[in-house]
């Protein structure tokens, strides 16, 4: 009889978790779908798609308006919410996720449709990419870190013109750039692989454009191939090979896709066969790419293989490694200030046409000049960024500080747990806030 009873426990908690899986791909399929329609909208807004070529077709045949896709969204979420408190783990972690990216794409639907077009900076960056408190820092904050680097590196001339005359001389020759990036990218995918289960097919190609607001891109194409972009309209730094190899490639954008494609084809979850550039995965995504370098080269490795390996491919002398290395260290000090140069551009540069202040992107380059301590065809590049993406920047400085407290504090120094730590990230539905303590 106890058996009995048990077993008909079992079977009543096994039909509404079946049934709730049912409901949660269903809607899985939908919010594929309003994503493909999306991009029919703005052309660009799906990064990556491997799912069936079908849903793109039907997508593109015959895309809804933008209040029917509002509409439909909210038809979507009423699925997704009816599974929120479901038993199972991941149908619940999958419905609390989705929720946010529905709630992401509405508020995308509503910038396109100009109902909602001139958000600020902090409002943006919670409904697109589900990020509250970001790392903002008052201007005062970086005077001591500027006067530092300035100490690095007395002389005349302002401070950013002195660092980008020290930055010249580990500007990497054209001639050598296609060897060194070969390298950088082998050893980020060789100490990748070494904590990582990776396909055996996987790899990428590289190419040099030009044109472009970033840096780098990768454009991920599904069965685990990637497309790897370099921008050569800025020379590029010795520094900068490792961390756009680690960034757009392992273990950053390049294995991000794959675990992707890994959950669509192995799991059986459809939300994760396309990747919409404004989502909530975002931060967890760039700041995986930042934050990727730590992990493939802890402590002094990074150092250490620039020096030995990266100089010499480069044609540049290894003895001034370790000075060029320490003033990219305080660089970084630098970086969260485009979030406070990106709040005022996007505030009073790209308001509303009768309340633009003129003036702003002009001030937007010169904050960016003097807080980043970058040349003027740099920070003209670092606005247009903005101009294209706005507030997409918040993804990289909060993200990365999300990703690196997160590994930091669940998995202290052991390098094993560290990379476990991040591997969940990619693998689990996991939003910025599952991140926090």
């Amino acid at each position: 009889m106890l058996l009995l009873l048990a077993l008909a426990a079992c079977a009543g908690t096994a039909a509404p978790q079946a049934g709730a899986r049912r409901a949660i791909d269903v809607a899985a399929e939908q919010y594929v779908r309003l994503a493909l329609e999306i991009d029919t909208h703005e052309e660009g807004y799906v990064d990556a798609y491997f799912g069936p070529r079908e849903w793109r077709d039907q997508a593109r045949a015959n895309p809804r308006s933008i209040y029917e896709l509002q509409r439909f969204s909210w038809r979507i979420e009423d699925e997704v919410n009816s599974v929120l408190q479901d038993r199972d783990d991941d149908t619940r972690r999958r419905a609390f996720a989705m929720r946010e990216a529905l709630r992401s794409a509405r508020f995308r639907l509503d910038m396109i449709g100009h109902d909602f077009p001139w958000a600020g900076l902090g409002t943006e960056a919670e409904f697109l990419f589900a990020l509250k408190d970001l790392p903002y820092y008052e201007f005062p904050h970086y005077e001591p870190i500027l006067a530092s680097i300035d100490a690095m590196l007395p002389g005349e001339g302002p401070l950013n013109e002195r660092v980008e005359a020290f930055r010249a001389r580990y500007v990497i020759s054209p001639d050598r750039l296609q060897a060194v990036m070969e390298r950088a990218i082998g050893e980020c995918r060789a100490r990748t692989r070494a904590h990582l289960l990776l396909p055996e097919n996987e790899s990428f190609r590289m190419e040099f454009v030009t044109g472009k607001s970033w840096s780098a891109y990768n454009w991920y194409q599904g069965n685990n191939q990637s497309l790897i972009q370099v921008n050569t309209d800025i020379p590029l730094t010795i520094d900068r090979a490792l961390a756009l190899a680690c960034h757009e490639g392992y273990p950053g954008h390049h294995v991000q896709g794959i675990y992707n494609e890994r959950n669509y084809r192995e799991r059986g979850w459809p939300e994760y066969s396309v990747a919409p550039l404004y989502h909530p995965s975002a931060p967890l995504n760039e700041g995986g790419g930042n934050f990727g370098v730590e992990m493939a080269f802890p402590g002094d490795e990074r150092l250490a293989f620039e020096r030995d390996t990266l100089y010499p491919l480069a044609g540049l002398d290894p003895a001034g490694a370790r000075a060029y290395h320490d003033l990219q260290q305080a660089l970084n000090e630098l970086q969260s200030a485009r979030l406070m140069i990106a709040a005022g551009y996007l505030r009073d540069g790209l308001f509303a046409a009768q309340f633009r202040n003129p003036n702003a992107r002009e001030l937007a380059i010169e904050q960016t000049m003097n807080y980043l301590l970058v040349s003027r065809a740099r920070a003209e590049q670092l606005i247009a960024f903005t101009d294209h993406y706005r507030s997409y920047v918040v993804n990289y400085v909060a993200g990365e500080v999300l990703i690196r407290d997160y590994v930091n504090r669940v998995a202290g120094d052991e390098e094993g747990a560290r990379w476990a730590a991040f591997e969940r990230i990619m693998s689990e539905p996991t939003l910025p806030r599952d991140l926090q303590p």
